[in-house]
């Protein structure tokens, strides 16, 4: 079980800080493995530590992890809606944030939305992994 809100580090400030965090990379591990429930509990409680440039960026993965979940539940709307919410908050970032490269993510996601906004149904195979930028 992800730890809980109080177990995390507080003052996350410094993107640094946060992309050396284990709980980041224990979430990005969990996004990649979709296991979106408990991608989502961390990635919410990273969040709510979190007031740095990269809190949209945490925020937009979140919003993903949950729309992935929508759809493993036949909730289309609901989906729709968080797709569109992640997907806007992780744009401005381009093709880094987080210490990760987003664009392979960005570009499925964007298919995905179209899709389900066109009625039709989104690609239903994984999403591109989350890789950790070489630097």
């Amino acid at each position: 079980m992800p730890p809980g809100p109080a177990s995390l580090a507080s003052g996350l400030q410094n993107e640094g800080d946060l992309e050396a965090d284990p709980h980041l990379a224990e979430a990005i591990a969990l996004f990649n493995r979709a296991e979106w429930y408990r991608c989502h509990d961390l990635l919410e409680d990273l969040w709510h530590q979190n007031q740095g440039p990269d809190r949209q960026a945490l925020q937009g993965l979140l919003q993903i992890a949950v729309a992935q979940l929508h759809l493993e539940r036949d909730n289309r709307s609901g989906a729709t809606m968080l797709l569109g919410e992640g997907l806007g908050r992780l744009k401005p970032y381009g093709d880094e944030a987080l210490g990760l490269g987003l664009g392979p993510l960005l570009a499925a996601v964007s298919e995905r939305l179209q899709a389900l906004q066109q009625g039709l149904e989104p690609d239903p195979g994984p999403l591109p992994e989350l890789q950790a930028l070489q630097g």
